[in-house]
Formats: C-alpha cells, structure tokens, sequence
C-alpha cells in the first residue's frame, strides 16, 4: 500500500521532547507514511539519536546546525513532499491509536484542504483541551466613512477538560487550525506556494489559514484523532535558547507588524493586547521558576518584577546570536 501522507517534524521551541514524541508516532501510527524530520540546531544528544533512528526506520533527515523559525524548518520539509498529503506536526506532540486514519477520512470524506485534530495540552495526555477548531476571519468595521479591517479569532472549547465536552464534540467545518498537528492538501500549495516566513514566532497557522479560505478551502476538525502538545523546557542550553529565540521579544514584534501589514488590519485591542503581553512565555516558563526556587517555592512577583528587565536585555543579546543567518 502506497503512502499518501507526509509527516514533517518541525521544533516547536524545545528539543528535550523528541524521543517520545517521535516514538509516539511510530507506536500510534498503523498506515503506510513518509516521514520528514527537520532537525534544526538539536544538541549532540539529540542529533545522534535522530540520526540512529533515521537508518533504522528509513526516514528522511534534514539537519541544520542552526536554530530556525517554524515556518522556516516546515518550508524545508516541505521541498520533499511528494505525496498527496502533507501532516505539519511538531517535535513535542504525542498521537493516540488512529489519529492519522481519522484525519485522512475526514479529508476524503468532505473534500477538504486543512483537517486539524481534538488537540489537547500537558499530561495527562488526552485529557484537556488546547484546540477542537475555532473562529478565524477578518472583519469589515464601518466607523463614520473610515472602514478598517479587523482579525476575529475564537478558539472553541479552550481548557476544558475532554471528558466534559465528549458529548459536543463532533466533525465540523472551522475556520482555523494551528501547527501543532494539521493534515494539509498539498495541493494548495499550487496557490499558495509557501509558508510565510517573515512570521517567525506568531500568527503564522491564521494567515495560513486564512489564504487557504481565501482561494476556497474548507478547513474541518475531525475529534476522533487526538493529539496532545506537550509544553516544558528543561535546564538544558539548547532547550532555553531556542526557546528564548522563538518566544523572544524581537520575533514577536516582527511578526505581529508582518501580519498586521499584511492584511491591512486596523492595530485594535487584538494586536494591543499582544504586544503588551510581550515576552510572557519567556517569563512563566522561566522567570516564575526560578524566583519561586529562590523564594522557598512561593511565587514572589516582586522578585519577577525586578528580574524582567534584566531577562529582556539578556533576550536580545541571545537573539542576536542565535538567529539564523538567513534571518
């Protein structure tokens, strides 16, 4: 039986993860694929056993010895896709028994372009839910005779706990998915031709999405295939330098301002809210940690206040360094 699908393995923002992610798509995963690892800038540990696993199973393994932005390692990827699907996944999700099978019916079965999985976060695995679908357009706003142009996101079900929400969780039609785990057409990139890669950090699954829409695709979610994204850096350099280069305040800003032009919206409370909240990754994951351990395990937001400008200007210098030179 031929293959029909391609998975390419992108790094999200850490590469601690690997192993059990990728063993969890070969546990999980009964049907014929291909597989294209992009291995962007993984420490020696890693690199090695990406490398073991690649002879043995006989995937494709691209390896860069540079950190690259998501679109960026996906479009990589993508250049060896023959197949009639491609399957965007990153390097830190794990899959459940059938989830390829179900995200390839719901594509035949209603002719879609992007399915997305019940995409659920943390451990427990398939306990609570990140992503079942969601809202993704842009809005026409009449003030007086100005018009502006305005993004409407709405993600359904977010944080709810699966069992929940069982009895509502159905295959329909959406209007986005995220990259975390999405089954794509690969014809559309006939129109499209590629990923954007001046959105480095953010927005880059909503202007997918909505090109996608724009040259007249359905987008559908399909719950019977679960996935789960699985968040958490360790204390290894690798981990906290990517993940300081793809959360960083420079990326972010870069990517905002590319989406916001792009598609001519009005700078309303959607992109106010995210430029305020600039960083706010770096600082849960990595800030609150460490003042609570030096703080006898209570949280101190004196003490974060204090450390924030100090993790900003060591951001930009990590960011200077650490881009890729095509950046």
């Amino acid at each position: 039986m031929t293959a029909r699908v391609t998975l390419v393995v992108a790094p999200r923002e850490r590469f601690s993860y690997t192993r059990p992610s990728l063993e969890s798509i070969f546990s999980h995963t009964l049907i014929p694929f291909e597989l294209v690892y992009v291995d962007a800038g993984s420490p020696p540990p890693i690199k090695t056993y990406l490398k073991d696993q690649s002879d043995q199973r006989g995937f494709q393994l691209l390896r860069t010895e540079h950190f690259l932005a998501p679109n960026q390692a996906r479009n990589l990827g993508l250049k060896y896709v023959n197949t009639e699907y491609v399957l965007f996944i990153d390097n830190d999700v794990q899959v459940s028994a059938g989830w390829l099978e179900h995200l390839l019916a719901c594509a035949d079965e209603t002719g879609s372009t992007v399915v997305c999985p019940l995409t659920c976060i943390g451990q427990p695995l398939h306990q609570r839910v990140h992503l079942a679908g969601g809202e993704a357009r842009i809005i026409l706003e009449s003030k007086g005779k100005k018009v502006r142009r305005r993004v409407h996101e709405k993600h359904y079900f977010v944080n709810r706990t699966v069992a929940d929400i069982q009895d509502q969780l159905k295959r329909q039609q959406c209007e986005f998915a995220e990259f975390h785990c999405m089954l794509v057409r690969r014809s559309i990139f006939e129109a499209i031709e590629s990923l954007d890669e001046a959105l480095l950090s953010t927005r880059e699954h909503i202007d997918f999405c909505l090109q996608v829409t724009n040259q007249g695709g359905k987008i559908y979610c399909e719950p019977a295939a679960v996935v789960t994204y699985v968040p958490g850096i360790t204390l290894d350099w690798a981990d906290l330098t990517y993940f300081s280069l793809r959360w960083s305040d420079a990326w972010e800003v870069a990517s905002l301002e590319h989406f916001q032009k792009k598609w001519k919206l009005h700078k309303d409370k959607y992109f106010q809210k995210r430029f305020r909240r600039l960083g706010h990754r770096r600082h849960q994951a990595l800030l609150r940690p460490l003042s609570c351990r030096v703080s006898f395990g209570k949280r101190n937001p004196w003490l974060e206040s204090l450390l924030i400008p100090l993790e900003r200007s060591i951001n930009r210098i990590l960011t200077r360094y650490y881009q890729s030179p095509q950046l």
